[in-house]
């Protein structure tokens, strides 16, 4: 089995396998490039500057878009060195000085978002929505089994985990057909996601295929957007949710697709076949489990693994028009939810809808989230060797609206 030797992180989310990257900084300190290695960090900017890592000046920068922008050549040979680096024990003088402990820590967003483009890629999910909203009629839009639906949403919306989340206020619709009213939610929910991110941009006006997608995409993170669904309800006609999805919030780690190859697995099948610019002509579903927490109960554990597109589609459909991909752009999967209520990826649908509560264990009920609540996301994903490679996690508090 491949090892390193850090201590303890063999047995640790992060071993020699995964190797994810992150913004991170000590108190007085500036921000800069960190890969996690078990409970260290390996300061990227200490290594360059020792020499040990020649030619990586985007090391000692507070944001990783350049390293993503340098491409498929300059990510392999970094990982490649790191992967020796930390695996040969005759390293460790040379790379010792260089980690830091996780607790000492601050991560800070990994990237700059250029921009974020929300899909809806779970057709259980998709599923779920129109049979509580759309019965009796056909629950799945005509278009979406035929292509990709997704929305653009506000890059500057998207904050680390941790960072706080202040209960949105907006117009609501008023009771019995009155007028609507202005205030705070009332039914704030939040999705368990996987993020693609963009690493090298694309030459408009030239569409990119799905065979593109690990040429330009560097990663995945994990990923929980904000929705307050009564200020959704309201806005949403004619042109769709606008205020009612008003944060996403990231993990502080970027996980190469590198290290994901041994999660590659068959996704659904696709019926109809879907149109040529959207064939791939390798399997892209990635065996990724999710678990999400309210105040420490686990509630869910999506698969992603049953997502019914896949990332070189939404990839691919990005592009198709023309629109230039850029360096930093962020790809969501979407809720991901399975077939059973322990697999929604949602609190709308955990209830669904509000009509079966979720019984906590001080025996109150959630429908939706309530002030003061914590919602944890993490996920794992399937490494070589039988490893578990973590993908970090997503945390947000509710505040009180201000």
């Amino acid at each position: 089995m491949t090892t390193s030797w850090v201590p303890a992180a063999d047995k640790s989310g992060f071993p020699l396998q995964n190797l994810p990257y992150g913004i991170f900084s000590r108190r007085g300190e500036l921000p800069r490039v960190g890969v996690a290695i078990g409970d260290q960090v390996l300061d990227l900017s200490v290594l360059a500057a020792r020499g040990v890592l020649p030619g990586c000046r985007w090391s000692a920068s507070g944001t990783l878009n350049a390293f993503l922008a340098t491409g498929p050549r300059v990510w392999r040979e970094v990982r490649e060195r790191l992967l020796r680096l930390l695996g040969d024990a005759s390293q460790r003088p040379a790379v010792l000085p260089a980690l830091v402990p996780m607790e000492e820590v601050l991560m800070h967003l990994p990237f700059g978002v250029a921009d974020l483009v929300r899909f809806q890629a779970s057709l259980e999910h998709t599923t779920n929505l129109g049979r509580m909203f759309r019965p009796p009629a056909d629950p799945l839009p005509r278009n979406w089994l035929r292509m990709p639906v997704g929305q653009y949403g506000r890059a500057s919306s998207v904050t680390v985990s941790g960072a706080p989340i202040v209960r949105p206020s907006g117009q609501l619709r008023g009771l019995g057909g009155a007028d609507p009213v202005f205030g705070p939610c009332r039914r704030l929910d939040v999705s368990a996601e996987i993020g693609y991110v963009v690493g090298v941009p694309s030459a408009p006006p030239y569409p990119l295929g799905t065979d593109a997608f690990e040429d330009h995409v560097f990663g995945v993170v994990l990923a929980g957007t904000w929705r307050a669904h009564d200020i959704i309800a309201w806005e949403s006609s004619p042109l769709g949710p606008f205020l009612g999805q008003f944060a996403t919030s990231v993990s502080p780690w970027v996980l190469p697709l590198a290290a994901l190859e041994m999660a590659r697995t068959e996704p659904p099948v696709q019926d109809p076949a879907p149109l040529p610019y959207l064939k791939t002509a390798r399997p892209w579903g990635l065996d990724i489990t999710l678990r999400m927490e309210l105040n420490g109960r686990v509630v869910s554990r999506p698969p992603f693994s049953t997502q019914y597109w896949t990332g070189p589609q939404l990839f691919a459909h990005t592009s198709v028009s023309g629109a230039p991909l850029r360096t930093g752009d962020l790809l969501t999967s979407g809720p991901v939810s399975g077939s059973a209520r322990g697999q929604f990826g949602t609190f709308l649908e955990l209830t669904w809808n509000g009509r079966d509560p979720l019984g906590m264990p001080d025996g109150t009920e959630r429908v939706f989230l309530e002030d003061g609540d914590v919602v944890c996301v993490t996920a794992s994903a399937s490494g070589p060797e039988g490893v578990q490679l973590s993908l970090g996690e997503v945390i947000g508090m509710v505040r009180p609206a201000v």
